[in-house]
């Protein structure tokens, strides 16, 4: 693979992608159809964007750095212009998984999706330590999985995934069904909203009269800790006698029993990424 077309090049992910790739083996191709997004290309990047069908045509793999939820639309809109053999990449797996792809048998469909940097992993590098998201500064991990498509592309469209989340300290070889788990059962429908809960717990904390300066070093002091014994970065470090009578009290107000069915049973993976399309 030598030629890409990157669609969505002048959208908020599509300018990181595009600076990313600048300089690789790669020729580019940029395709923006909104005028702002052309704008935001050229001036910071110093990018043109090219027709779509011209990209399209000469495509040897094509990037959608499109909205998830778009992305089977889009596809579909533009599969029979691509030529045999061509891989098309996702940065998502809800419409792959939710089975909104095209059928296109000769054409490849591989999914990869960043990590974003670990939060246990040091650096002395300010700007890597200041880069939550990645593909700036922060070393980050990877998911892939070939959807179909030649085993031969799989090497072809890693190669490209290191590239456009750069800088990438491992990558993962996953099935669909597995990144589809990652996000959004376990990132987004647990982790995002786990995240916003301790923000309205603090919340409730500081509306009680502690000092929020206080509250908020308190909380994320603490979570570094919890998460380190819990995740066994700390194997030395264990929870106090309180604390697990805290934990052991807490499970039955603040979840269901079967919440880990709930949210991680297939036909719930299933739903969550319909409803992402739709």
């Amino acid at each position: 693979m030598e030629k890409i077309a990157l669609l969505g090049a002048g959208g908020k992910m599509g300018v990181r992608l595009a600076r990313n790739l600048m300089g690789s083996r790669f020729d580019v191709d940029h395709v923006e159809v909104s005028p702002a997004g052309q704008d935001r290309l050229r001036a910071e990047l110093g990018l043109e964007t090219v027709p779509a069908d011209n990209a399209l045509a000469d495509a040897d793999a094509i990037v959608m750095a499109v909205p998830d939820r778009l992305i089977g639309q889009i596809a579909a809109g533009f599969i029979d212009r691509v030529k045999p053999g061509a891989a098309v990449i996702v940065l998502d797996a809800a419409a792959p998984f939710a089975g909104r792809m095209p059928d296109r048998p000769d054409v490849t469909y591989f999914c990869t999706h960043p990590c974003h940097p670990n939060i246990f992993e040091v650096t002395a590098d300010l700007a890597a330590q200041r880069d939550y998201f990645g593909g700036i500064a922060g070393p980050q991990g990877i998911v892939c999985a070939l959807i179909q498509g030649p085993e031969e592309h799989y090497a072809a469209c890693e190669e490209i995934a290191r590239l456009i989340y750069a800088p990438v300290a491992r990558a993962h070889r996953c099935t669909l069904q597995d990144i589809a788990i990652l996000e959004p059962a376990l990132s987004e429908t647990v982790g995002a909203t786990f995240s916003l809960a301790l923000r309205e717990a603090t919340d409730r904390a500081v509306a009680m009269g502690v000092p929020k300066a206080a509250a908020h070093d308190f909380i994320l002091g603490h979570l570094k800790i919890e998460l380190a014994i819990a995740f066994g970065i700390f194997p030395e470090g264990k929870f106090s006698d309180g604390a697990l009578l805290a934990i052991e009290n807490a499970k039955s107000v603040i979840f269901r029993d079967d919440w880990l069915d709930a949210v991680f049973e297939i036909e719930a993976v299933k739903k969550s990424v319909a409803d992402i399309c739709d």
